[in-house]
């Protein structure tokens, strides 16, 4: 009976510190991009993790994360105006197709754009 009660309440703290991690990877990868922005007065021109790894590192981060908590792929999109780091969530889905805002289940994306959070876990998760 015990193990009915524990079980759930352990799968879902390893999802929390999956969040959490991602919400950390995704800020320090807007840090990044925000850091390369003021030495090159503009964003890097970038569709893909492989591209924007050859233009941050090694100086404005020293290993770029390329998967969130869940080992899903961070999806990132910036032009020299604007940028967007994504996590998937749980289940690897599109990014951006969440309301933006605070999310309630782990399968939301998180969203990171233009030096904030634009998606975000709040409150109790599914």
């Amino acid at each position: 009976m015990i193990a009915a009660i524990a079980i759930p309440n352990l799968l879902n703290a390893i999802d929390r510190g999956k969040q959490k991690r991602t919400m950390a990877d995704l800020r320090s990868l807007g840090t990044a991009i925000e850091s390369y922005s003021i030495d090159e007065n503009n964003y890097p021109v970038v569709s893909t993790m492989a591209n924007l790894e050859a233009a941050v590192e090694p100086l404005y981060i020293r290993t770029a994360p390329t998967t969130d908590g869940w080992t899903n792929g961070i999806i990132v999109a910036s032009i020299a105006t604007e940028y967007t780091v994504c996590s998937g969530g749980k289940d690897a889905g599109a990014c951006g197709n969440d309301a933006a805002g605070a999310v309630t289940s782990f399968n939301d994306s998180i969203t990171f754009a233009n030096g904030q959070f634009v998606q975000w876990p709040e409150g109790a998760q599914q």
